[in-house]
């Protein structure tokens, strides 16, 4: 009897995106749309997401415009980017508003690249607890007679072979985000 590997495969999978989702949400010195997936607007008496009540664009490389289409919406839509803290500068004007993102300094530069590290361990426990289960999993199919243990031992060769690889897949993924901060 062989294990089947797929809802491993998907949990790390869904790791590695939780894990991209959130570092796109650590800010850089340039400015980025995807700062803003996490933001949630009041869209009267509903909390929606910025890009459903707006039209969102990089004007260079350090502004984005947020252009509501119900021009109504400029209050809360500003109430909600100052509570998010996102440490850029808010701004409303005749057509919407303006975000600026400004230079980073050294030290908020390692900030950030001590959040992404968290985000990064969160990742790791992650995997590390779906690792746990299939093992668990593997020796009490062995307890029960459904595998051998030369078998249990070769299934667990092959689970850790794919958190191992996701392993280095999300660390590549930290790493590029620090790159990318520190410049």
């Amino acid at each position: 009897m062989s294990y089947n590997f797929e809802k491993l495969k998907k949990e790390v999978s869904d790791i590695e995106d939780w894990l991209a989702k959130e570092l796109s949400g650590i800010r850089t010195g340039l400015a980025s749309i995807s700062i803003l997936d996490n933001v949630k607007v009041d869209n009267y008496g509903s909390l929606s997401p910025i890009n459903q009540v707006a039209n969102i664009t990089k004007e260079d490389a350090k502004t984005i415009r947020i252009s509501p289409w119900d021009q109504s919406q400029i209050q809360p839509l500003e109430k909600a980017l100052t509570e998010a803290d996102l440490g850029i500068s808010v701004a409303v004007d005749d057509k919407g508003i303006r975000m600026s993102f400004p230079e980073l300094t050294s030290e908020r530069r390692q900030d950030f690249v001590k959040m992404a590290k968290v985000k990064l361990e969160q990742a790791k426990i992650s995997l590390r607890g779906g690792r746990d289960a299939v093992w668990n999993e593997l020796q009490l199919k062995e307890k029960e007679g459904e595998i051998g243990q030369d078998e249990k031992f070769q299934l667990k060769d092959e689970m850790q072979k794919i958190i191992d690889n996701k392993g280095i897949v999300l660390v590549e993924l930290f790493e590029k985000k620090e790159k990318e901060i520190m410049e």
